[in-house]
């Protein structure tokens, strides 16, 4: 290599090193701040857990035959609860929820030993969520006594149905689990069996890890990630699904499509019947729904990172269901989702996020104005979803307890790199490996996050296989903390 080769090559490396140490400066930090007189929801009820699988031991000791009698009277309880449920006004601080909460959890613990009643368990808590709904309606859905109370019976009895499940043998449980027959008038089409209509919602938990943290990090952890909206041609019948993807912004699929992704539970919701606005205009959930599809049609709406719901210049999934409606007049989410733990804000922060009271995609299911119609969820999935959500919950722990959300730092200038081709490709219309409003740091973090995830969910499904073999029962959700807390101390100490 003669001289001047040799100083043009050199140049060229000194010049790459610069621009690699140059893209490796990190983006400013974002500052976080505290939430003011807000505080997550906390069960505080460790020694209750542990009484119930005590009972539950005791249970499968005594047999079948002999827990028939408690059996029948624990679901004739729950029964007689849900009728006074039904009938007066009653406001969440009213000790019937606490006595409609202990009994069936404690229902649920024998049901978990014998199953064969457990369709007649689910049709009570149908009962009950439908009554508690209509007792809701009255209610400020964003007092603490109003969320804590809905929070604690419909998710607290969706925990105890789906422990049932777990611990039954595959298919003991049928499902889907059809809820309401609620009536509707918008064009209607037959999806996997069911009669769904024009404007119904679709509210749904995707299999990505990142899924599992929409759903869980908030003051009042859920079950669900992904919202989306139906809509049917009144002509042609054809089926659309309006969504925001984090990869793509708002959307249309087709209901293929829409089935294709990776989803741990569906669940369909609905307009109640007796809604005012409905009653004025049957037609209302179509005409909701075909707004959204004019708009999504018409132009590009980015992803909405931010979470910012006054901003209609993007949007995340919830706002599609929120935009849609509220053009017609309907204010959904009768209770919006705060995140007040400073290490969920902290994380969640990396991901784009800067507004911390918004419309979670789990909220829907305890908003008193919509009706469950039917849920889909098997037994595979449910397991992967309460592994999924063990481990958030104690990566968040480790969040609250001062844990950063770590990147591959030598990465950053390649990330870089391919954001400004991502950005490019945008342009027209075509989408790259980092989606549009996502930095590249937030990217490697995104990708830092799901490899831990990853790893303790397998570690995680390891040390629940050895509970199972010692215990000879399913590790209940409490339990899969306590080892997700182990699985995960080791990944991030080896």
């Amino acid at each position: 290599m003669n001289p001047r080769s040799f100083k043009w090559f050199f140049g060229i490396l000194a010049f790459l090193f610069a621009l690699y140490l140059t893209l490796l400066i990190p983006d400013p930090a974002v500052l976080v701040s505290r939430a003011q007189d807000k505080e997550p929801f906390a069960w505080n009820r460790d020694e209750y857990w542990s009484s119930l699988e005590s009972r539950f031991k005791e249970a499968r000791a005594e047999g079948c035959a002999g827990l028939s009698l408690a059996i029948n009277q624990r679901l004739s309880k729950i029964d007689s609860l849900n009728v006074r449920l039904r009938n007066g006004s009653l406001p969440p601080t009213m000790p019937v929820y606490g006595e409609v909460e202990s009994n069936f959890f404690e229902s649920g613990v024998l049901l978990a030993v014998c199953p064969s009643r457990a369709s007649d368990y689910m049709r009570s808590f149908g009962e009950l969520r439908r009554a508690l709904k209509q007792q809701s309606v009255k209610w400020d859905m964003n007092s603490q006594a109003g969320r804590d109370c809905i929070y604690r019976l419909l998710y607290g009895g969706r925990i105890a149905i789906e422990e049932v499940i777990l611990q039954s043998a595959k298919g003991v449980v049928s499902q889907p689990v059809v809820e309401a027959n609620e009536p509707s008038e918008t064009p209607s089409a037959t999806i996997l069996g069911m009669e769904i209509h024009s404007g119904d919602i679709l509210v749904s938990r995707g299999g990505a890890p990142t899924s599992a943290l929409i759903a869980r990090g908030n003051d009042y952890p859920g079950n669900f990630s992904h919202v989306a909206l139906i809509y049917i041609d009144e002509n042609t019948g054809l089926v659309s699904i309006i969504e925001s993807h984090i990869e793509k912004g708002v959307a249309i699929a087709g209901i293929e499509d829409y089935l294709k992704d990776i989803k741990l539970r569906v669940m369909v919701l609905r307009l109640r019947s007796d809604h005012p606005a409905l009653q004025a205009d049957p037609m209302l959930p179509h005409y909701a729904a075909k707004y959204m599809f004019g708009q999504a049609g018409a132009e590009h709406i980015p992803y909405d990172f931010a979470m910012n719901t006054s901003n209609k210049s993007k949007m995340f999934c919830s706002e599609v269901v929120s935009g849609a409606y509220s053009h017609c007049g309907v204010k959904l989410w009768a209770g919006l989702s705060n995140i007040s733990s400073m290490g969920a804000r902290s994380w969640l922060s990396a991901f784009g996020v800067r507004n911390f009271t918004t419309e979670e995609p789990s909220d829907l299911e305890y908003d008193p104005q919509l009706s469950v119609i039917v849920e889909w969820r098997d037994y595979e999935t449910l397991y992967k979803d309460h592994l999924d959500n063990a481990v958030v919950d104690i990566m968040l722990e480790s969040a609250d307890n001062g844990a950063a959300l770590g990147y591959d730092w030598y990465m950053l200038p390649v990330a870089r790199v391919i954001k400004i081709y991502c950005a490019i490709i945008n342009k027209f219309g075509a989408i790259g490996p980092i989606p549009e409003g996502m930095t590249a740091t937030s990217a490697l973090k995104n990708k830092w996050f799901s490899r831990h995830h990853s790893e303790t969910v397998k570690k995680l499904s390891v040390l629940a296989q050895h509970f199972r073999q010692s215990n000879g029962y399913s590790p209940p959700y409490w339990d899969l903390i306590k080892l997700a807390r182990q699985a995960y101390t080791s990944s991030v100490t080896r």
